[in-house]
């Protein structure tokens, strides 16, 4: 092999991995779970409570509580469903579309916090209940980055792409929302399925399609 022909396919598989490295995005899979205000948890948990580390999660600062509770729908409940912490301003509960059906809601498909004319739901703890007006939400598949991933990319805060999945189920989920903050950790969510459809699981990755 002539030293021409080696330093192109030197090039090329460096190339490869630069696009991998740019474009690969691992995966978290997120099932049913709520998101509480401290308002909301003294009432469902006691006046004051903390909640409890089960685990730490993808993104920078956020955590698995051991506390969970439980929802009830019109036609349907589900119980220990996961509190994810830190407590925010407002209460969200994000389902996914076969759990909408189970519960008898009529959930949007939104992007976290855009809860205005979204139903509610009741909320059930050990210390009390909770009648949430609003709150309930199927959560947009999106991307988080931070702004320096996002300009190696060529993304911008709110873009949406094309992402190609791998494996037994291979396919091209469309309308994936990027999502930009100095606190977030590279990482895409779906919900369970979503991933059950493309039969991805946690820490599986996923590639961006080039535009």
């Amino acid at each position: 092999m002539s030293q021409d022909m080696v330093t192109v396919l030197t090039k090329r598989i460096l190339e490869s991995v630069q696009y991998y490295e740019n474009f690969s995005i691992p995966i978290g899979v997120s099932n049913r779970h709520i998101h509480v205000s401290r308002e909301d948890l003294d009432i469902l948990y006691g006046e004051g409570y903390a909640l409890t580390h089960k685990s730490e999660l993808g993104q920078p600062g956020q955590f698995a509580a051991n506390e969970t509770v439980t929802l009830q729908g019109p036609k349907g409940t589900f119980k220990h469903v996961r509190i994810l912490g830190p407590v925010r301003k407002q209460s969200q509960v994000e389902i996914s579309k076969t759990d909408s059906f189970r519960l008898g809601i009529k959930a949007p498909i939104t992007l976290s916090g855009h809860l205005q004319g979204t139903p509610g739901i009741t909320l059930i703890g050990p210390k009390g209940t909770v009648e949430l007006s609003c709150g309930v939400i199927i959560a947009a598949r999106h991307i988080h980055m931070t702004p320096a991933q996002a300009r190696a990319r060529h993304l911008r805060d709110g873009q949406v792409v094309n992402v190609k999945t791998f494996g037994e189920r291979q396919g091209v989920l469309g309308d994936v929302i990027i999502r930009v903050s100095d606190t977030a950790g590279l990482e895409m969510h779906i919900d369970v399925d979503e991933a059950n459809a493309c039969s991805l699981s946690n820490r599986d990755y996923v590639m961006i399609c080039p535009e």
